[in-house]
């Protein structure tokens, strides 16, 4: 079994940054694309960044230049760099990988979320 636990949330005034990070623990896995979405109440969760395997990134037009999506393969991690956050980034933020569990089949697996309150 392989489960994803994000970290990082917490209370920022506009302006400011956090860090969220997203580790993979289980056994025989191999992590694919990660990526990072957010969702508040009544909406749909929605992508904020992703990576893939080999580094290439993708980000929604909102977050463009203000957040990076990193990943360290060697501690089966993602990271979101959020800086100049505005009120509109309240949400919790799930983390999202598709692993491959030894030989099986390649599937999607999501975080518990993490809660980001962007006030002042």
């Amino acid at each position: 079994q392989v489960q994803l636990v994000e970290s990082g949330g917490g209370l920022v005034q506009p302006g400011g940054s956090l860090r969220l990070s997203c580790a993979a623990s289980g056994s025989r896995f191999t992590i694919y694309g990660m990526g990072w979405y957010r969702q508040t109440p009544g909406k749909e969760r929605k992508l904020v960044a992703g990576i893939t395997g080999g580094g290439i990134t993708d980000y929604a037009d909102s977050v463009k230049v203000r957040f990076t999506i990193s990943r360290d393969n060697a501690k089966n991690t993602v990271y979101l760099q959020m800086n100049s956050l505005k009120l509109e980034g309240t949400a919790v933020y799930y983390c999202n990988a598709n692993i491959r569990v030894g030989s099986g089949a390649v599937n999607t697996y999501w975080g518990r979320g993490t809660q980001v309150t962007v006030s002042s």
